[in-house]
């Protein structure tokens, strides 16, 4: 017959709390339960026994009756949250005038040595009752947020408040069960709201009716990225792409024809590039604009399906006019791409003669973008529609340039790209931006777990969350440098320097989409279940801007730009310098780009030297210096052995990546580094100074392997690395909530339920 169970026996009470830990935390094993009944003896095995045998768990009702009574007794005990389960057992009984027996005391500690349950942690957790229903406050700013603001709007403080309560006005309110060309329709609308206030003309000519000032232009674009991104897209496609060809290839004969037009919207267009066979391949595009001279035409031409024009924004419902890149061939002589204006549409909206229009359809995001596709049967357009700054063809069809150098010519031409970079690089910013707000936020708002008795802990004070959405957030400050510093060089580029900010744009654009992809997925994830509905954005976020790694260029296409162009300075030393010339030059340049590097001795871990500008930039400029000589040795080796130039860069394409990738981000750290030290309120540099090394020092952490493998590191800095990192991500967190207010942007535009 089985022994009765009796939660009211008093010789029970020193046991009940380590017999209720143990049931309710999993069911006792045989093992754990044979264990017990062998260190027990006597009495005691014969009043447990029966609460031991995991034949026979203790019902809920039991275990609900264990809690209570212990808690019922325990309320007039002092400090017993400190108690392990053995203290507070024998508190228990003492309380209840049960005197324990030697034979009980051992008992209970041979239970706890068997379960392992020692401390006060257990305790702490059985007594807890209900929890504080008023959270702690997030910490106050510990700088002036508003003066951080103002560093960051820089001079277009005044158009950012002026654009957001623009973009806050009703009309630009998107209905949110409209169908896709309902959709389309309210973007064109919101796009002539923003000509008719003169946005779309920023960067033409006074004469045209513009302002003549490009980096308004390119502040515009950013700013309206907090919005809607299907206008974002259709703004720079109207304004940017397409105006921007008739500004930058065109002449003044173009500009007075069209300019005043376009930028009111009356005009619609396209920028008709990219090919279906042909995307980041511009020089081998396939449309034809063959020259007539007896017509004084161009005639062009579509020769098969694969060089239709693809993906063209506008071209599906709206656009009347395109910008068409294709060979231009005059009197049996072909002369490479360039621009022609072409009309695709007529007054009535319906296609041109020769004019086939398809629309893309569906696509993963930007539903209210028209993308579309255009091919050309013979369509004959006026000498006059050739955009001729850079080259002209005479009524004789005789061809003239002012530049002789064909591959010149056409990079001069490319050039009008970089307008189109500099901006989709602030647009994805301006959308990381959005998402860490929301997910930062949200983040201090909403609780999760914590200790008995006290309020539950913010997501944010969780380390793993830190260490997901900190780095992320200094990343995107200091790309805001960046690429602030880069539209300032853009607006004022010369002759001498337009090649490098070229490069440049190529560059931070590819970082910063990739930034954007990696932040906005992050956040949504750490928004859990609230980041996965549509009404706190990231669905749209997460859709609209995917397409930014790949238009505006391909990022790893662009990124061998970028390589290429840091090869240049080796171009020299190829043509007349043999392979062991030239491993005597890498020898040189990489002892020199040790020399420079001095302060950094792989042993060194003391903070002061982790956060000083010799260290943090002097590892990021070793890393580049020596990829750009390693992977030159590797591209000579191959030249030598006699494989073709292009061949070759292909079998090093992984190697040129990873230089230009550590080339961007050693100009991300120096700005970065640079900006900081112009601010004049203490408070806000020193908070910024923070934000500065935790970019570096997480980004050299991410990369911890490969400085380990040169010997720039050794594993005991790599984990003082690691501690610092840790460390600045707790600071940053406590600031996490100014950082992101002082982004400004406004709730009306952030939209997410849970970011307020």
């Amino acid at each position: 017959m089985t022994e009765p169970r009796t939660i009211d026996n008093p010789g029970m009470l020193p046991f009940l709390p380590m017999l209720y830990v143990a049931w309710s935390d999993g069911d006792l094993s045989p093992d754990e339960m044979g264990e017990i009944c062998r260190r027990v003896d006597g009495d005691c095995r014969q009043l447990l026994g029966v609460w031991l045998d995991p034949g026979r768990p203790p019902s809920p009702l039991d275990l609900q009756r264990m809690l209570t009574t212990v808690r019922r007794q325990a309320e007039a005990l002092p400090d017993v949250e400190k108690l392990s389960l053995t203290g507070l057992g024998l508190a228990l009984a003492q309380a209840g005038d049960h005197h324990v027996s030697d034979e009980e005391r051992q008992a209970l500690v041979e239970i706890e040595t068997v379960l392992g349950i020692t401390g006060s942690e257990a305790a702490r957790q059985m007594l807890a009752t209900r929890r504080p229903a008023e959270p702690p406050r997030e910490a106050a700013p510990a700088f002036d947020v508003a003066a951080l603001q103002r560093v960051l709007d820089g001079e277009y403080h005044d158009l950012r408040k002026e654009l957001f309560e623009l973009l806050g006005k009703p009309r630009f309110r998107r209905q949110e069960e409209s169908s896709r060309d309902e959709y389309r329709q309210q973007v064109l609308d919101w796009c002539r709201a923003l000509a008719a206030e003169g946005y779309g003309g920023e960067s033409f000519p006074r004469t045209c009716g513009g302002r003549e000032d490009l980096g308004r232009f390119v502040a515009v674009f950013e700013i309206l990225a907090f919005g809607d991104l299907s206008l974002l897209i259709k703004f720079g496609v109207q304004f940017g792409l397409f105006g921007g060809s008739i500004l930058n290839l065109g002449s003044e004969r173009h500009h007075r024809q069209y300019l005043a037009r376009v930028a009111s919207l009356e005009l619609p267009g396209c920028f008709a590039m990219t090919e279906t066979g042909h995307g980041s391949n511009v020089a081998d595009l396939e449309t034809v604009a063959s020259y007539d001279p007896q017509t004084e035409e161009f005639v062009v031409h579509t020769p098969h399906q694969g060089a239709r024009k693809d993906y063209i924004g506008n071209a599906a419902c709206h656009g009347r006019l395109a910008t068409v890149f294709a060979q231009l061939e005059s009197d049996g002589n072909a002369f490479g791409v360039h621009a022609f204006l072409v009309p695709i549409r007529d007054d009535a909206g319906d296609p041109c003669p020769g004019v086939r229009i398809e629309d893309c359809g569906d696509k993963l995001g930007l539903d209210g973008v028209d993308n579309g596709r255009l091919a050309f049967d013979h369509v004959r357009v006026p000498r006059e529609s050739l955009l001729d700054r850079f080259a002209s063809v005479a009524a004789d069809g005789s061809y003239s340039s002012p530049i002789p150098s064909p591959g010149k010519r056409f990079f001069t031409m490319l050039g009008t790209l970089v307008g189109g970079r500099v901006s989709v690089a602030l647009g994805a910013l301006s959308a990381a931006k959005t998402a860490l707000a929301i997910a930062i936020r949200y983040g201090a708002a909403r609780r999760q777990f914590g200790p008995p008795d006290e309020p539950e802990f913010p997501l944010l004070d969780y380390r793993t969350h830190q260490r997901r959405l900190m780095p992320r957030l200094a990343a995107a400050y200091a790309l805001h440098f960046a690429l602030g510093r880069l539209r300032e060089r853009y607006v004022a580029a010369t002759d001498e320097n337009r090649r490098e900010i070229e490069a440049d744009a190529a560059g931070l654009k590819a970082l910063s989409t990739w930034h954007a992809t990696d932040v906005i997925q992050t956040c949504r994830e750490c928004c859990g279940g609230q980041g996965y509905l549509a009404v706190n954005r990231f669905a749209d976020l997460k859709a609209d801007t995917d397409v930014f790694a790949t238009f505006e260029g391909d990022n790893v296409v662009l990124l061998q730009l970028v390589a290429k162009s840091l090869l240049s300075d080796y171009k020299r030393q190829f043509s007349d310098m043999g392979f062991l010339g030239l491993m005597r030059f890498v020898a040189k340049r990489a002892a020199a780009a040790v020399a420079e590097l001095d302060p950094i001795t792989p042993r060194l871990t003391d903070e002061a030297h982790l956060r000083s500008d010799d260290f943090q930039l002097g590892a990021f400029r070793w890393r580049e210096q020596h990829l750009l000589a390693t992977v030159a040795q590797r591209l000579k080796k191959r030249i030598d052995r006699g494989v073709e130039v292009s061949r070759a860069m292909i079998e090093c394409q992984d190697h040129l990546v990873a230089t230009a990738h550590a080339y961007v981000e050693r100009l991300v750290l120096e700005t970065f580094h640079g900006a900081v030290d112009e601010i004049h309120d203490e408070e806000v540099r020193t908070m910024l100074g923070s934000v500065r090394d935790l970019y570096a020092l997480s980004r050299l952490e991410a990369d911890r392997g490969w400085f380990l493998e040169q010997g720039v590191l050794e594993s005991g800095k790599a984990k003082a690395i690691r501690k610092l990192v840790n460390r600045l991500c707790s600071d940053v967190r406590d600031q996490a909530v100014p950082l992101v207010d002082a982004f400004g942007i406004p709730q009306h535009l952030l939209r997410a339920p849970i970011a307020s």
